[in-house]
């Protein structure tokens, strides 16, 4: 036997329906396990594969799926952002209090300063929730809700949890750091709002039919956002994907989920968030860096990457190469190895490997650049008595533009290959937030040591950062739809410029760019969509009227089939068939003025990559008399022989002197 989400739906909004005793009917011959029931319907149950063929015929049943284990996707970023202290960045306290953030993840470390309540008023009277956290676990006027799906209480037994809730809406703490390294204070985007646990992991995954459950309660609760820092290995469709289930139900609310794109990178592909109702976020670097040092006996320094808390005082130690030596031909000697083999009894270990970020170690140890690990065993063949130390990590900063992390899940979208997905990018490497103490910084179990914050890496780091952007956008703007909020965000995001030649290094890697906090509070122009645009969306996947009827808890009527890329969506995609022939595609949008009366939007195109597209935009001038007016264009994109390595892309800017609108637009041949 095997658990199955048995999916049905919105929940009907006739008075004398009771999801209860319909899934009893249901359940009448397999044994139910839980009943999603607050904000949609359905229920989790053990079922033999005969059962399971039943329910999928029986009347009302959406779908019937195995129930998959999730993974968890795993401060200066916010300086780095333009989220600095100063009177043009100010949030509306008052307004970001009333803000709460639902965070389904791993649980959350309630004692932590991040989520102290000192100063803090009642919770928002709109908090419908509850405090279910388990055995000596307490709520408080920060950290307002928890609920656990687990059997373990809502305590985090990992960290991840408290990473993620900390990063989007911590409260500001001064003097953090890691044994001393990332020092500085620690905060979220949105440190004065609320924080609601919903912990559905556990150290051998996330179920999700634990994930739809959190939904369920979080959207019944009164969350504004929901953010969601799990996902399965491979892109899932839609009506077997429990993440995107939850958010569709979420997005009719008016609660926005925003959710990592996946840590499957940089293979393409592999991006797992793929939904258009959800904010999808890709991990980039910062300007700071995390470096270890290697001094070697002649002087020369190479530079490697580790989070290495360990300090040989600078002392010179004897160096060693090979791979899979004797304990007794290391010990007291600095071990270098191609492979990162552990060692009890070396003072340090110095390796390789072509990862682009710093992993905390369990010991003194430093990761170096093929070229430079070469250099280094060159020295030791060369040398007659070989020494050197491995340094205490120190953080560097540099003003480098960000790069999209090798380990972030990559498109193209394989669900609906015409909506561009990641959407948006945001630092997820190397970054400093809160920890639980009962968990092991490293992924070394024997490391015994407990901090209360700590360094990770991962898209899991990427997501809260929007959802404390999408979050902090909303203290300014409290009357704002998920879909203008998310379109704010995609629109005035940074450009990102390739940073290879292949097509994991273009919009497939980064979307829209690299959010702006501050520039998204003032967008200019902004794509609507609303739960009906996705339902036409979701017509024009063939999805049946019963299906829909179900999921929107309505009665729906396809009138027509609406293409994918014709979804009012800010990022414009279509994967075209046949790479040599000559094509056209056209793309139709809408756009609201949320920036001045009597505003005049002229279009310009930019090519990106060396393509060779032909665009036009009809009109190319947008008169805007009044804020809220809608306007509609066309853009009819042409070219020949196009790349089946590479997409061709371009940007669509709307500006009117003040605000630059901007739109990338990506063909891609199918094959890619």
């Amino acid at each position: 036997m095997k658990v199955y989400v048995v999916y049905m739906g919105s929940l009907p909004s006739q008075p004398d329906y009771t999801p209860m005793s319909n899934h009893i009917n249901i359940l009448q011959e397999v044994t139910g396990e839980r009943s999603y029931k607050r904000s949609f319907n359905g229920f989790s149950a053990r079922l033999t594969e005969s059962e399971r063929e039943r329910v999928a015929e029986m009347e009302g049943v959406v779908s019937v799926f195995p129930s998959k284990n999730y993974k968890l996707q795993t401060t200066a970023s916010w300086d780095f952002m333009g989220m600095k202290e100063g009177k043009n960045t100010k949030p509306n306290l008052a307004v970001e209090s009333d803000t709460i953030i639902g965070v389904i993840d791993s649980g959350i470390w309630p004692e932590s300063e991040s989520f102290s309540d000192k100063g803090f008023g009642p919770p928002p009277k709109k908090w419908k929730g509850v405090c279910s956290g388990g055995k000596n676990f307490t709520c408080n006027n920060k950290l307002i809700g928890a609920r656990d799906y687990t059997s373990e209480g809502t305590r985090d037994l990992q960290g991840h949890g408290t990473h993620t809730a900390s990063t989007a809406a911590g409260n500001a703490v001064v003097d953090t750091s890691f044994f001393g390294i990332g020092n500085g204070t620690a905060r979220g985007g949105v440190p004065a709002s609320r924080v609601a646990a919903y912990k559905v992991c556990t150290m051998t995954g996330c179920s999700d039919d634990n994930v739809l459950s959190a939904f369920d309660d979080a959207i019944a609760d009164g969350v504004d956002f929901i953010s969601v820092s799990l996902g399965g290995d491979n892109p899932s469709l839609y009506e077997e994907d429990t993440i995107a289930i939850g958010a569709f139900h979420a997005m009719a609310k008016g609660i926005l989920t925003v959710h990592s794109a996946g840590n499957s990178g940089p293979n393409p592909s592999t991006v797992v968030s793929v939904a258009p109702w959800v904010l999808s976020v890709a991990a980039t670097t910062t300007n700071r860096r995390l470096l270890t040092k290697v001094v070697l006996g002649n002087g020369k320094t190479l530079v490697g990457k580790s989070v290495n808390a360990f300090d040989l005082k600078g002392k010179k130690y004897p160096l060693v190469y090979g791979d899979y030596l004797k304990e007794s031909l290391v010990k007291g000697k600095i071990l270098v190895s191609r492979y990162s083999t552990r060692s009890e009894v070396a003072v340090a270990s110095i390796t390789t490997d072509n990862r682009d970020f710093a992993s905390i170690s369990s010991r003194p140890l430093s990761v170096l650049s093929q070229d430079d690990f070469d250099s280094l065993v060159s020295y030791i063949n060369s040398t007659r008595s070989p020494q050197g130390s491995v340094l205490k990590t120190e953080a560097i900063f540099n003003q480098s533009s960000p790069k999209v992390a090798s380990f972030s899940s990559r498109g193209p979208n394989t669900i609906a290959v015409d909506i561009l997905k990641p959407d948006i990018s945001a630092p997820g490497v190397e970054i400093l937030a809160a920890y639980s103490p009962l968990s092991s910084p490293s992924d070394d179990r024997s490391d015994e040591r407990h901090v209360k914050y700590s360094i990770m890496s991962g898209t899991s780091m990427a997501c809260p950062h929007v959802a404390g952007v999408a979050a902090y956008i909303k203290t300014f703007h409290p009357e704002w739809s998920p879909s203008v909020i998310q379109s704010a965000i995609m629109t005035t995001a940074w450009r990102m410029n390739a940073t290879g030649t292949e097509a994991t290094s273009t919009e497939f890697a980064y979307g829209a760019g690299h959010v702006d906090p501050v520039a998204a509070l003032n967008p200019g122009l902004v794509y609507e969509l609303d739960k009906t645009d996705h339902i036409a969306f979701l017509c024009g996947l063939n999805y049946t009227s019963k299906t829909l009827k179900l999921i929107s808890g309505e009665v729906v009527t396809c009138s027509g089939k609406t293409l994918q890329r014709n979804l009012n969506y800010p990022s414009m995609s279509a994967k075209l068939s046949g790479s040599n022939s000559s094509f056209t595609v056209t793309f139709k949008r809408t756009v609201t003025n949320l920036g001045t009366t009597n505003s005049t939007y002229k279009s310009k195109i930019v090519l990106n990559h060396g393509s060779k597209l032909n665009v036009k935009v009809s009109p190319s001038v947008l008169s805007m008399k009044s804020v809220k007016e809608k306007q509609s264009f066309t853009v009819t994109v042409s070219g020949s022989n196009l790349d089946p390595e590479l997409p061709s892309s371009a940007n669509l800017i709307w500006s009117d002197g003040t605000h630059n609108v901007r739109s990338p637009i990506v063909v891609y041949s199918d094959s890619y």
